[in-house]
C-alpha cells in the first residue's frame, strides 16, 4: 500500500516549512482556491469587490489539493487558503504547522466521493469485493478521509489495495482510460468520474455514519495574528456573497460570473453549486460548527490517519487550531 510513504513524505515536507516566515507585504495578499468549484466569493472576486474592501492587491492561485495549499501557506506564499478540505488542514497542524481555520467556506456531502467503476458491478451490498483492487485517491484530501471512513464501514482491508496518490482530475482521467477500479475526488471532477461509474453511499448516507465532508477558510496563524483586520474584511465579503446567492434572487446574475471564474460553463457551475451549502455566520459560529464540532471532528479525522498509519500522532486537542476572532470581527464591520 502506498498510503502512508506519500503522506508522511508530505507530512515531513510541511514540517520543515513550518518555521518559514510569513512572505507577504501589507499591500498584497496571496489567496488560494480551487477551479471547478464554484462558490459565491467568486462573484466578489471576478468584480474586484474584494480589493476593493481591503484596499490591497490580491494576487489568486489556483491548486487542485488542500495539501498543496497546505504546502504554500507553510513556505509563506499564500496568505489565505479559500474553501481547503479539512482532512488536508489536519494533516499539516498535526505535523506541526501553525495555520488556523478563520471560518466554515461550504459543507458538500453529496459533492466529495469515491465512484466505482461500472464494470465491475460493485455496490454497497458487495464492497468486500473491492480487497486488491486498484484506487486513484488524492491523499491527506477530504476524499482520502471518506475514501478511508467508508471502507472501514465496509470492512475493506485497505492494506490489500493498491492506492495511488492522484489528483482528482488525474484520476478521472486515468479511471475513464479503465485504468482504475475505484476513484475518489470532488467538483467537475466527480461529476465526470459519475459517468463511468457509482458511488457506494450517497452523501445523506454518509452523514448518518458521521461522515462529513466541508472546507474551511485557513491561514498562516501568524498572518491570522498580525493581519487580523484584513482577514476580517476578507470574511466580511465572503459572508456577503453568501448571504446574496443564499437569498436566491441574485442568483441568475451571480452563477454567469462565478461559473466563468469557475472554469465551467453555466450548466455545470449550477448543477456543482446546487450540492452546496453555505452556512451563515451565525452558524458558522455555533456549537455545531466552530463554536467545537469543527474541533471535535478533526479529532476523529486525526484518529482515522493515525489508525490507518497516515500521519504518525494526533494532537491532543485542535482548539487552538480554530480561531473565530476574524469572523466575529467581520460581524462587526
Amino acid at each position: 500500500m502506498q498510503i502512508k510513504s506519500k503522506l508522511m513524505g508530505a507530512v515531513a515536507a510541511v514540517a520543515m516549512l513550518s518555521g518559514a516566515p510569513a512572505a507577504f507585504a501589507a499591500d498584497e495578499i496571496t489567496v488560494a482556491y480551487f477551479l471547478e468549484w464554484p462558490m459565491p466569493f467568486q462573484y466578489a472576486k471576478a468584480k474586484g469587490l474584494y480589493e476593493e474592501a481591503l484596499g490591497v492587491d490580491i494576487n489568486w492561485v489556483s491548486f487542485d489539493t488542500g495539501t498543496a495549499m497546505s504546502a504554500a501557506m507553510a513556505s509563506g506564499d499564500v496568505q489565505i487558503s479559500v474553501s481547503q478540505g479539512v482532512p488536508p488542514f489536519v494533516v499539516a497542524a498535526s505535523a506541526g504547522q501553525d495555520i488556523q481555520i478563520v471560518d466554515v467556506a461550504v459543507s458538500y456531502s453529496e459533492n466529495d466521493n469515491c465512484v466505482v467503476a461500472e464494470a465491475l458491478e460493485i455496490d454497497k451490498e458487495s464492497a468486500g469485493e473491492l480487497a486488491g483492487k486498484k484506487v486513484g485517491v488524492p491523499i491527506g484530501t477530504a476524499a482520502h478521509y471518506g475514501f478511508l471512513s467508508q471502507m472501514a464501514h465496509f470492512g475493506v482491508d485497505v492494506s490489500t489495495m493498491e492506492i495511488v496518490d492522484m489528483a482528482p482530475a488525474d484520476g478521472q482521467a486515468a479511471f475513464a482510460q479503465g485504468s482504475l477500479d475505484m476513484v475518489c475526488g470532488w467538483g467537475g471532477a466527480l461529476r465526470r468520474m459519475k459517468e463511468d461509474g457509482n458511488v457506494l453511499l450517497t452523501g445523506a448516507e454518509k452523514e448518518e455514519l458521521g461522515i462529513l465532508v466541508f472546507d474551511v477558510t485557513t491561514a498562516p496563524a501568524d498572518f491570522v495574528a498580525e493581519e487580523s483586520e484584513l482577514l476580517s474584511k476578507f470574511l466580511k465579503v465572503t459572508a456577503e456573497m453568501n448571504e446574496m446567492w443564499n437569498a436566491g434572487d441574485k442568483k441568475d446574475e451571480m452563477l454567469p460570473v462565478i461559473a466563468q471564474d469557475a472554469g465551467m460553463d453555466v450548466d455545470a457551475a449550477e448543477a456543482t453549486i446546487a450540492t452546496f451549502v453555505f452556512p451563515s455566520v451565525e452558524d458558522q459560529l455555533s456549537e455545531k460548527w466552530l463554536g467545537g464540532g469543527a474541533q471535535n471532528f478533526m479529532g476523529g479525522v486525526a484518529g482515522v490517519f493515525v489508525d490507518a498509519g497516515s500521519i504518525e500522532s494526533a494532537l491532543d486537542s485542535y482548539s487552538g487550531a480554530v480561531n473565530t476572532a476574524p469572523l466575529e470581527g467581520a460581524k462587526g464591520l
